[in-house]
């Protein structure tokens, strides 16, 4: 058993000030205000002193890292990312596959999937030394031509059962996420199925009006993929799947806050939109996060990275090299939100939008996935299932 002690923890009921927290074979056992209790005889203390325990980030919507993309056949690449991952707080994350030839989305899916089910069965301690693969993100190919983006044209499909089932099968069940245009034909009825087999639905890439938008919302859509980003704009008489998307309560959206994707105006109206319970974070990385300028692979193609900001074929922006814990702190100087604001939308809101249990919050029962920040949002140590991440 291990304890745990800082200046704040943030639990979902609220803050504790001056917490304790114990943690015995990767769960939290015990949450608690510090005055009062004690630490167990022969159980180590750590103190954090002035920083902020918070639960570990989750990433749904990450394409690499650290010089190497989640779609290379390369055995060092995930190993590498999820190395990366941690140093910046996050603890689970989501790789996300970009259109490219079928038979590359089937051997990409299945690769994932074969990691995701050995690091789920295999030695505890390599588990826990690295981010967490939580499952798949299907982005693509069931987006629109006139909001690809950065996908290239030649690889998009209509999205029809027999496909979807195709990419269901060589990922063996673990795609967790799928992004699709509701305007496809079939794509209501894709929708469905996926909801019912308890897929996160997200809109995205996507010219659909606010009509269509809502129709896939009635067939199952959840939540909708980096808003303003690869969407229809919105206009003041046509609100298009923005506009379905800001005023619906039911449907959660994420973003990705690195001030080159949306402006800080912009950021904050969402922010008020969606509110702390519906805003969700994201980083859309590339393989080139972390790296110097360059040439970087996505998918089946090369990004050129300048300055932060990437792009691909025509100029388009493709992907982007932010970090997890620079977005909180984006957020917090864009929407003039609180650490734990803004921190909850890359932990506990993920979570549970996509329903993975035990993760993103500190509760009792929980898996020991959490990060020690200062007050500002910058990570100082990383813990996965209650052990330590090498930074």
């Amino acid at each position: 058993m291990l304890a745990f002690t800082a200046k704040k923890l943030l639990t979902p009921a609220g803050v504790i000030e001056r917490p304790l927290m114990l943690v015995d074979d990767g769960r939290i056992v015990e949450v608690a205000a510090r005055s009062g209790q004690q630490v167990p005889t022969g159980v180590q203390l750590y103190d954090f002193g002035d920083y902020w325990i918070m639960p570990g980030y989750i990433d749904l919507h990450i394409h690499g890292g650290a010089g190497y993309d989640v779609m290379d056949g390369n055995c060092d690449a995930l190993p590498a990312v999820e190395q990366f991952l941690v140093r910046h707080g996050v603890t689970g994350y989501f790789p996300t596959t970009v259109t490219a030839p079928v038979d590359l989305t089937l051997r990409s899916l299945e690769r994932l999937a074969n990691t995701i089910e050995d690091r789920e069965s295999g030695n505890k301690k390599e588990v826990q030394a690295r981010a967490l693969p939580l499952g798949i993100h299907l982005e693509g190919p069931f987006i629109s031509h006139e909001r690809r983006g950065v996908h290239p044209p030649e690889y998009l499909l209509k999205p029809t059962l027999a496909m979807f089932e195709r990419f269901w099968q060589a990922s063996r069940g673990r795609i967790r996420v799928m992004t699709i245009a509701p305007e496809l034909e079939n794509a209501s009825e894709v929708i469905a199925e996926a909801a019912r087999r308890g897929v996160l639905v997200s809109l995205g890439h996507s010219d659909a009006d606010f009509a269509t938008a809502q129709r896939g919302i009635a067939a199952g859509a959840r939540h909708a993929t980096h808003a303003f980003n690869a969407m229809r704009p919105l206009g003041h008489r046509s609100p298009g799947i923005l506009g379905a998307v800001l005023v619906d309560d039911s449907i959660s959206a994420d973003m990705i806050v690195d001030g080159i994707h949306v402006d800080p105006p912009v950021v904050k109206l969402f922010a008020r939109a969606k509110g702390h319970e519906r805003a969700v974070l994201i980083t859309d990385a590339i393989s080139a996060t972390g790296m110097p300028n360059g040439r970087y692979r996505l998918g089946s193609f090369e990004v050129d990275v300048l300055d932060g900001k990437c792009t691909g074929p025509g100029g388009t922006l493709a992907g982007s090299v932010l970090t997890m814990d620079r977005a909180v702190q984006n957020l917090m100087q864009f929407a003039e939100w609180n650490l734990w604001q803004a921190a909850s939308t890359a932990s506990r809101n993920p979570a549970r939008v996509v329903g993975v249990a035990n993760k993103g919050n500190i509760a009792i029962g929980a898996d020991a996935d959490f990060i020690v920040l200062t007050s500002e949002g910058e990570v100082r140590r990383t813990f996965v299932g209650g052990t330590e991440c090498a930074r």
